[in-house]
């Protein structure tokens, strides 16, 4: 009798063409191919979308590593069909983490980033709904400057000395153009 009685299932070869839910789960089976096209098709958009929210070009290219590495543990775990929007909550949550410390972890889950269950959280419920309702456009209207402090601080969580690390800004400059922010926003809502 064989030690291990079942078998892994074989892993087609995958290509440039191959889908990201193809990828990922060749990621799954432990295809090292599946992880570089997914890295060589994710990690410029990620990395780019990373250094709008912070100024560290070390502390980015860290959570993309991150990001992959969490990739190649958890990749049997994805049970989406939305890899890239995935491969963005695992990237953002990273940074996040990298940028409080070592150690930290998500509050309330006890979960590393993209471990979760395949059901919507109620944050991306919250921020579906950001993104696309009367906040979404008025966010869109906002100055850049004032956007990314929103996004930094509210969004994303952080903390105004966060922030300001996270946007290579001091923090009183974060504090006004969060209060500005609010004040705009309050005006477009109205």
């Amino acid at each position: 009798m064989r030690p291990f009685p079942f078998r892994r299932r074989a892993v087609s070869d995958v290509t440039a063409d191959s889908t990201d839910v193809e990828l990922v789960t060749a990621v799954a089976a432990q295809s090292t191919a599946a992880l570089r096209v997914l890295h060589q098709r994710h990690a410029p958009w990620l990395r780019a979308r990373l250094a709008r929210r912070c100024a560290d070009p070390d502390a980015v290219d860290d959570a993309i590593q991150e990001t992959f590495l969490a990739v190649w543990r958890s990749a049997g775990r994805f049970r989406g069909d939305n890899p890239a929007g995935w491969l963005w909550t695992i990237a953002i949550r990273r940074l996040i983490s990298a940028l409080r410390g070592r150690g930290s972890r998500w509050i309330g889950s006890g979960l590393e980033p993209g471990d979760g269950s395949p059901v919507a959280s109620a944050e991306d419920v919250v921020l579906l709904g950001v993104r696309h309702g009367d906040l979404g456009s008025a966010l869109t209207r906002l100055s850049p400057e004032l956007r990314a402090v929103i996004e930094a601080t509210v969004l994303d969580g952080l903390t105004t000395k966060e922030a300001a690390g996270l946007l290579g800004i001091p923090e009183g400059t974060v504090k006004t153009r969060a209060m500005r922010a609010r004040a705009r926003l309050r005006e477009e809502l109205s």
